[in-house]
């Protein structure tokens, strides 16, 4: 069964509540506490500090957001995943930061978002803090400070707020 959530963020994800019911054994997969299909993440509503241009993200601006899947009412194992349908525009310079690691995209981080929660354990929660950061002046070099800088620059006046949808899948485990 998959599931695909996208809604532009205010403060935090909502939740998404998948329901399904076979022969052998039922399950519960909730998304962040929403029955809504689809969600979109907007970095501008995640973002922590305050860049001079409002209502916009920028180099040197920062944030985070939330991913939780809860599967508590599950009867059986759960293989889930958390991907990316739809990223585009992104400011060149922006990284996302997943459990200490640094990637270049929300895609190349998906094979870290994907796990098993089993029936028998006793938290058959997840939660996935993702920072996202626009460093300002980037580079070890002048020129790459200068090249960077130019970037970051187009960037700004091309992107308003960098938004991109998610899905969230869950499938049940069957072992034979």
């Amino acid at each position: 069964m998959i599931f695909c959530i996208s809604k532009l963020f205010k403060e935090q994800l909502k939740e998404l509540k998948v329901e399904s019911k076979n022969p052998i054994a039922s399950w519960d997969f909730i998304v962040n506490n929403n029955k809504e299909e689809i969600q979109k993440i907007s970095l501008m509503s995640s973002k922590e500090n305050i860049s001079t241009l409002d209502r916009k993200i920028a180099p040197g601006t920062s944030g985070s957001f939330t991913i939780s899947i809860d599967a508590t009412l599950a009867e059986v194992d759960i293989k889930y995943h958390i991907k990316s349908i739809d990223e585009t525009n992104s400011p060149q310079n922006l990284k996302f930061i997943f459990e200490e690691k640094e990637y270049d995209s929300f895609k190349s981080m998906e094979e870290d978002l994907t796990g098993t929660i089993t029936s028998s354990e006793e938290d058959k929660t997840r939660t996935f803090e993702i920072k996202w950061e626009w460093k300002y002046e980037t580079g070890t070099t002048k020129e790459e400070i200068m090249q960077n800088d130019l970037k970051d620059t187009e960037d700004m006046r091309n992107i308003r707020n960098y938004d991109f949808t998610i899905c969230v899948s869950g499938e049940q485990i069957n072992y034979r």
